[in-house]
């Protein structure tokens, strides 16, 4: 037996998402639908980041386990040839059986990407949440640099999150603006539901002046998710890496 890890990269337009679900279209299905006709056998994989439906990757993660011995190279190359244009593998490789791309991360890495002008080019309209008027961008970057350590993300968490613990560490939050386009890179250990999306619908409150700074700490600490800001849309978001040892 074998364990191969995957590198992904695909536009969750058209999914609802990463998770399978009955009768819907997810990432995770096409995924094990073409290896088990690629390597005629039943394949689970596990992936780094369960992404939401309208989210997007470019270094998705994901293992499974298999008895073939076609290489990596070749099972990236055929599965390609099998997958739907937006869905890619960029990588292939075999690692330890004991890898899982979930359980195994050290830390995921996410960009969103808002369009802050009063016209939104067609071709980004699935890519990034278009906001016409102004936004502070120095109160919004010092925001985003405000949730950086560990906290309890209880205000930034949506119902339906599987964990018990709310308790995250944000490694690194940069949040800048390039031409149009205002970016944020959030990296942590890993995310509670929907919680890098909750996080940019209150910094974006904080850019249209309805939070003021002091609030942030006073929404980390209140712990409850109806005082932080909405829960930004998600062709914004992509997963951009994940890191392990």
């Amino acid at each position: 037996m074998r364990n191969i890890k995957l590198i992904l990269e695909y536009d969750g337009t058209f999914y609802h998402g990463w998770q399978k679900q009955p009768g819907l279209l997810t990432i995770q299905e096409v995924i094990e639908r073409n290896l088990c006709s690629l390597l005629k056998e039943e394949i689970k994989v596990s992936a780094a980041g369960r992404t939401d439906a309208g989210v997007h990757a470019k270094g998705q993660a994901i293992n499974f386990i298999t008895s073939t011995s076609i290489s990596p190279c070749a099972i990236r190359r055929a599965l390609n040839s099998y997958l739907p244009k937006d869905i890619r593998v960029k990588k292939a490789e075999i690692v330890p059986l004991d890898f899982d791309a979930r359980k195994s991360a050290l830390s995921r890495l996410y960009r969103y990407t808002i369009c802050n002008s009063a016209f939104q080019p067609p071709f980004y309209c699935n890519f990034t949440w278009h906001i016409p008027f102004l936004l502070e961008i120095n109160k919004m970057s010092k925001a985003s640099r405000l949730l950086i350590g560990r906290h309890d993300f209880s205000s930034f968490q949506s119902q339906g999150s599987p964990t018990f613990s709310s308790m995250r560490e944000i490694e690194k939050s940069v949040l800048f603006k390039k031409g149009r386009f205002i970016i944020v890179y959030i990296k942590a250990d890993s995310f509670l539901y929907k919680m890098v999306r909750n996080i940019i619908g209150t910094l974006v409150e904080v850019g249209r002046g309805k939070i003021s700074l002091p609030e942030i700490n006073s929404i980390l600490e209140a712990k409850n998710r109806r005082v932080a800001g909405p829960t930004a849309p998600p062709q914004g978001l992509c997963l951009v890496r994940v890191k392990y040892k």
